[in-house]
């Protein structure tokens, strides 16, 4: 049956049609590949990609489980057939083939580890057999600083070992040991807060220790009963301040620490020494540093209240502020000069307020410099602190 000129027409539009669909996706795919950038371009990217997301598997230090991460980005980012890692011990990776070496990386690495600088070994130093060409035949093996120390180092293993992939194998352990630093920085800055709040349990013990026996001592022949809830109170604050575990408590937690240290501050100033507490119950389980919030009470009883005649008015607030816990602690003593004070929490100079510079630092480790304290005070005024910590926090545990 011949075919109908209507029938041949729509045969031509429907493959004119399916043309310029294939020229304009064609197009499309084009110009997509150019918004790429130049080849250069595209190699950069590549390179910091790899580079980012092999840091990001180092960033908890040298151990195996994030060599072994790392190093499948870093032979991508070398080029080479294999690549592995090692710490000063033995090999923590190895990713490609050529596993036959492994046992022998570390004999091969010792005068790289010692000496600190960058060898290149032949097929015969390698001692393999007699292999087909492309195949493993060379290995650089170059030293991972961190300071003055060789801590480990990043061997590749190719064909060859020219000029380029030496240069390349350097460069990428002193990027690999700027990546420890960084990890060792880290565990430092932990170190550096736990040792801060060794220092403020000792700053506790000798002055609060002292003068809390001494209000115990006096209420022994005249009033024995309160003596003895006195002496339970003392035990479960400085069980509280001298516990050996975690970093972090829960805002609840210290609120009852602050509960026991003003019961025996009031039992050395009496009336002398009037709280108020304003607590929203929804921030109770908010997760802070731990004695974070007793050194301000404390600062604000023995350099506020105590230095000032008559009575004197602590009040202690925490208020849900959206994604934030916020807490204020005021009191209406003697006061501070905001100068020597900001001075003072700059470590420009010492002074009689280190338990608000201690948890000034810490807050700031922890959260950024944005979380530090904020202190609004002046001679004869009294001082209103306030500390603001995100309600969520993965990562730090009560």
């Amino acid at each position: 049956m011949p075919e109908s000129p209507l029938y041949a027409a729509a045969a031509v539009a429907v493959i004119a049609l399916a043309i310029a669909v294939v020229v304009g996706v064609g197009l499309k795919v084009l110009r997509s590949f150019r918004e790429l950038g130049t080849d250069a371009e595209r190699a950069t990217y590549n390179t910091l990609h790899a580079a980012s997301k092999a840091g990001r598997h180092l960033r908890t230090g040298l151990n195996p489980a994030g060599a072994a991460k790392a190093s499948r980005q870093l032979r991508t980012l070398l080029g080479c057939d294999a690549l592995a890692i090692t710490d000063v011990s033995g090999v923590l990776a190895w990713d490609g083939p050529a596993e036959e070496l492994r046992p022998r990386l570390m004999e091969l690495a010792a005068d790289v580890l010692s000496g600190g600088r960058t060898q290149v070994f032949n097929a015969a130093d390698l001692q393999l057999p007699a292999r087909k060409s492309g195949s493993v035949a060379a290995a650089v093996i170059a030293p991972i600083r961190a300071g003055a120390r060789v801590v480990g180092v990043v061997a590749a293993f190719a064909p060859s070992a020219g000029a380029g992939l030496v240069r390349a194998t350097t460069e990428v352990a002193d990027w690999v040991a700027a990546q420890v630093e960084l990890a060792e920085l880290d565990a430092s800055r932990t170190l550096l807060m736990e040792a801060e709040v060794r220092a403020l349990r000792a700053q506790i013990s000798p002055h609060f220790i002292y003068n809390s026996l001494n209000a115990i001592a006096s209420f022994i022949n005249t009033d024995p009963a309160r003596a003895r809830e006195l002496v339970v109170e003392f035990a479960d604050f400085t069980r509280y301040s001298f516990r050996r575990h975690g970093d972090f408590t829960t805002l609840a937690e210290e609120l009852r620490c602050i509960d026991r240290y003003l019961l025996l501050e009031r039992a050395r100033f009496g009336d002398r020494v009037q709280v108020s507490l304003r607590i929203a119950p929804e921030v109770l389980s908010t997760v802070i540093p731990f004695l974070s919030l007793q050194p301000l009470v404390e600062n604000a009883v023995r350099h506020g209240l105590e230095a000032k005649d008559g009575p004197g008015h602590i009040t202690i607030s925490a208020n849900d502020s959206g994604a934030f816990a916020e807490v204020t602690i005021e009191d209406d003593g003697v006061g501070m000069d905001p100068v020597q004070l900001q001075s003072m929490l700059a470590g420009h100079m010492d002074g009689e307020h280190v338990g608000l510079r201690n948890v000034d630092a810490r807050l700031r480790q922890v959260y950024g410099d944005d979380h530090g304290l904020v202190i609004e005070t002046a001679p004869g005024e009294g001082t209103l602190i306030t500390m603001r910590v995100p309600k969520s926090q993965p990562g730090h545990n009560a």
